[in-house]
């Protein structure tokens, strides 16, 4: 980079004075910082041009990692599940198996086991988070109300009013 001291554009100065004369100066000088203007913005210009180009292959880079990354797990997860499928269909083979062993030990009077039932199957029935004893005692609302009934139940009374 040019090292410019005071010095150095003192007498730079005193030569262009000299030699373009104090007329022209003031002009050439808004013209010699329109220039230099123009190629500071032109190699920033170009500076962002290159980082951005950089940044593009960064992320192609990283993109493709992404997708090998990707493909090894699929790949993974498609051994385990054939594996798995494999395993499955052993087990089915050998409960097949037994079933049919088991229909011929019924045939010859033994008792069956009964299959499992969970005792509370019904999801429609919504089950309590909170006894009702305890959201009394606590002041629990069990019941809504609109914004309107709230306000006519407690609304004070005037006294002529009938109850």
């Amino acid at each position: 980079m040019i090292d410019l001291g005071i010095s150095k554009i003192a007498l730079i100065g005193a030569v262009a004075l000299i030699v373009i004369g104090p007329e022209k100066l003031p002009r050439v000088a808004r013209t010699v910082g329109a220039l230099l203007g123009k190629a500071q913005r032109y190699v920033s210009d170009v500076k962002a041009e290159v980082s951005r180009s950089m940044e593009l292959e960064e992320l192609k880079k990283m993109k493709e990692s992404m997708e090998s990354a990707a493909r090894d797990v699929e790949g993974s997860v498609n051994s385990a599940t054939s594996d798995f499928e494999k395993s499955w269909s052993d087990v089915t083979a050998e409960l097949q198996g037994l079933e049919d062993g088991s229909a011929a030990m019924q045939s010859i009077g033994s008792s069956v086991t009964p299959t499992y039932k969970h005792p509370k199957k019904n999801w429609r029935i919504k089950q309590k988070a909170m006894p009702q004893w305890f959201k009394a005692r606590a002041g629990v609302r069990t019941r809504t109300q609109s914004g309107a009934a709230r306000v006519a139940r407690f609304r004070p009374r005037s006294p002529n009013a009938p109850r």
